[in-house]
């Protein structure tokens, strides 16, 4: 596999990355806010910005050529229209039968070869490269039992872009490319149908190698701290040896990306573990299911791989399993610090501590006056009169002293489960016996 396959293998991931989520229906609510990666809007929109960009490294001579690929998704509008004796009517759904066909946002992906261009032309000034995705209209006959009983209307609207590539000498003998993508579409209508959706990049070198911005080495760090990245960020993909191709994807990513050999599919959720989003699929209800499969093509592709899926399949998203043993090895763990058995010479119902030469321990009375710097709760407890309930010592060698009021109404419900205030030494007086 090329560097260029392992880029488009990992860059689909990316490029579909939250188009439908689970239950991949149409009416659910997290399926009605969709394009949340790489979305650049139209140029005289406000919804998203039109640009993003990034810089990245490399080490090659004037005469190594550089291919930059623009990736990313055209909005495709389909709306359903009811056949009827005066022609045809717009409907958010149509049903017949067991078919159902709803009006959807779909995708198209686009794969746009920019151009190639020498290292050397990028050295001695800006180069700008056009990027354009065609618009189309596509009507789609709707049948059922031999008659037509709607259409699909699909629409695109045109797309243009602009590529800026410039290219600089860095410390370290390498060279900074600073790369910018440009929405510049006018559309006036919904800022969506007018944008780069999920937009992403794939340089590729002829000669040469990438250098990481991610863990750079030692010569390059300095150049790698002045590459700034917007919504774009780069990482090394394919050839380890020599890395000749670049992924800027609009998600962050470690440099070397790889789709874990264990899945099966694409579930669009690349955050979600595959084995229980597989499972979820697979509880679905038929309704559920003909829902999904109407919503999108890509929908229907992923409820029918989760209903084909065979145990060894399920099994392989599961992992990886170690060595079974017959007798699991026994640790004698060490009691935890604060377990009182720890340190039989440590017991908050026997020890005492000295204040003002007179012992306190459990059953000693005080008085409360908190330090200047107690809190604000503390604070309304100042003069009280209190009965400490233990002596505790912290892991820092603190001394603390448990108290319950003793005008407190709900005192024995204090002590039978165990809520006590805490006081140091210092913000307690003794009450002499008999003295209140």
């Amino acid at each position: 596999m090329t560097g260029l396959d392992h880029a488009r293998a990992v860059a689909d991931a990316v490029l579909y990355e939250g188009y439908l989520l689970y239950p991949y229906r149409a009416s659910a609510a997290k399926n009605q806010v969709r394009w949340q990666f790489g979305v650049l809007g139209p140029a005289d929109g406000d919804a998203e910005a039109p640009t993003a960009g990034t810089d990245c490294l490399l080490s090659a001579d004037r005469d190594a050529v550089l291919g930059v690929q623009v990736r990313f998704l055209q909005l495709q509008t389909r709306s359903i229209e009811r056949a009827d004796a005066g022609g045809y009517q717009p409907v958010p759904a149509l049903t017949c039968g067991d078919m159902t066909w709803l009006s959807w946002d779909e995708a198209v992906d686009r794969e746009i070869d920019a151009g190639r261009c020498p290292v050397g032309r990028l050295l001695e000034g800006p180069v700008q490269l056009p990027v354009r995705a065609a618009g189309g209209d596509e009507v789609e006959p709707l049948e059922h039992g031999g008659a037509v009983v709607g259409r699909a209307l699909r629409h695109r609207e045109p797309l243009t872009a602009v590529l800026h590539l410039a290219c600089s000498r860095e410390a370290g003998g390498v060279l900074r490319l600073q790369v910018r993508l440009a929405n510049t579409t006018r559309y006036g209508g919904a800022p969506q149908a007018g944008s780069l959706l999920s937009a992403h990049l794939v340089l590729t070198l002829g000669d040469g190698s990438f250098v990481s911005t991610v863990d750079p080495p030692e010569s390059a760090r300095e150049a790698a701290a002045a590459c700034r990245s917007d919504r774009l960020w780069p990482v090394l993909v394919g050839d380890r040896e020599q890395p000749r191709t670049l992924l800027a994807a609009p998600i962050i990513l470690y440099d070397f990306p790889e789709v874990a050999e264990q899945s099966t599919g694409d579930l669009f959720d690349a955050t979600e573990i595959d084995e229980l989003l597989s499972l979820r699929v697979m509880t679905m209800t038929e309704d559920e299911k003909r829902e999904a499969r109407a919503t999108d093509p890509r929908a229907a592709e992923i409820v029918d791989r989760c209903d084909e899926l065979v145990p060894e399949q399920l099994a392989r998203m599961h992992g990886t399993g170690g060595e079974i043993v017959d007798e699991v090895p026994t640790f004698a763990m060490p009691k935890p610090w604060w377990d009182p058995g720890t340190d039989a010479a440590v017991d908050p119902a026997t020890d005492a501590v000295q204040v003002d030469g007179v012992r306190i321990a459990a059953g000693s009375s005080v008085v409360l006056r908190p330090g200047r710097r107690a809190d604000a709760q503390d604070l309304f407890f100042a003069e009280q009169q209190a009965t400490v309930t233990g002596v505790y010592q912290d892991v820092d060698g603190a001394t603390h002293l448990a108290v319950v009021l003793d005008a407190d109404p709900a005192g024995e419900l204090h002590r039978w489960y165990g809520r006590y205030l805490y006081f140091g030494p210092e913000e307690v007086v003794p009450v002499p016996d008999g003295h209140p």
